[in-house]
């Protein structure tokens, strides 16, 4: 079990690498069409005060809460419209919601908001840049013969998952820059999470695995059992050019967009931290307003190599 300094310890080396599990995933509700002054028959004209936001927080830092409520209050504060929290069970729900214009923005990680872009029938509201930090880390044991990552040349390599951001498609595309393909040169073992994929290199069941550089730095714990001296790095992935991104509708009103653009902003900043918990780590960070799409190029890239499909996103 890990201490309360441990505890403190992983909460402040959380990064903005978020894009491993939906904390707080919530259900589809109240996904009524919105209406605005400018279409009097669509309904209440008090509609177009109305912003849907749906939002799934998801970090590789296991300890952080999911600060919904905290968020919807800001957000109400700077913009004095109502916020109402749509909840999806995952990022495919969120990302058709605000495809279909039931919600007007969501906020998500990197790998799902430049999937939702690529599309090219949502928006990018806003983003944050990625940690200037390589988002995962493949390693061995202090003893294992394997020096690089081409020595995983016909070994099997543990994962997290399929929907894993740093404990998959980032690896993937890393063994794909150094002449490794996927099921052909190396063999894959889904182990269900990376505490498990290190239990499997800590058991001899696979030569190496990779995981969030981040959790890395959690030795001794539940989430990486291994103390310092233990383990070796024999690669790193690219970084992140996208943390975190607000995702919008495309039919959002204009009313609606400018509040959004002036308040976002405003509510991502230092004495807020302690509530922002998971977000904390965009206090103080400048975003990009209305990026163009090729913000998210090189997540679109690493996404190709590992064949990731929204669906598939945890």
């Amino acid at each position: 079990m890990r201490s309360s300094r441990s505890l403190a310890n992983n909460r402040a080396t959380s990064t903005t690498l978020i894009g491993l599990s939906a904390i707080g995933a919530l259900v589809l509700t109240g996904c009524g069409g919105n209406a605005d002054a400018s279409n009097p028959d669509g309904g209440n004209s008090n509609e177009a005060e109305v912003i849907k936001m749906a939002t799934l927080p998801a970090g590789d830092d296991p300890t952080a809460v999911n600060p919904v409520d905290v968020i919807r209050e800001l957000v109400e504060a700077e913009t004095g419209m109502k916020v109402e929290v749509i909840d999806a069970p995952d990022y495919l729900g969120v990302v058709e919601a605000v495809r279909a214009d039931h919600v007007d923005i969501a906020l998500m990680s990197a790998f799902p908001s430049a999937l939702a872009v690529n599309t090219g029938e949502v928006d990018a509201l806003m983003t944050w840049p990625g940690s200037p930090e390589p988002v995962s880390k493949c390693y061995v044991l202090q003893d294992s013969p394997l020096q690089s990552i081409e020595d995983l040349a016909g070994k099997t390599v543990a994962f997290a998952a399929p929907g894993s951001s740093s404990g998959f498609f980032m690896p993937v595309h890393l063994l794909d820059s150094h002449g490794l393909t996927r099921d052909e040169d190396y063999e894959v073992m889904f182990t269900g999470g990376h505490d498990r994929s290190a239990l499997a290199v800590k058991e001899g069941q696979v030569a190496a695995s990779c995981t969030a550089s981040m959790l890395m730095e959690m030795g001794g714990t539940d989430y990486f059992p291994f103390e310092e001296g233990e383990t070796r790095v024999i690669g790193e992935s690219v970084t992140m050019d996208v943390s975190m991104a607000v995702i919008a509708s495309q039919e959002v009103s204009e009313t609606k967009r400018a509040a959004l653009l002036e308040a976002l902003p405003k509510v991502f900043v230092d004495e807020n931290a302690e509530e922002l918990d998971v977000y904390r780590d965009l206090v103080g960070v400048t975003p990009t307003l209305e990026p163009s799409p090729e913000i998210f190029q090189s997540l679109v890239d690493v996404a190709a190599v590992a064949g990731v499909d929204i669906a598939d996103l945890q």
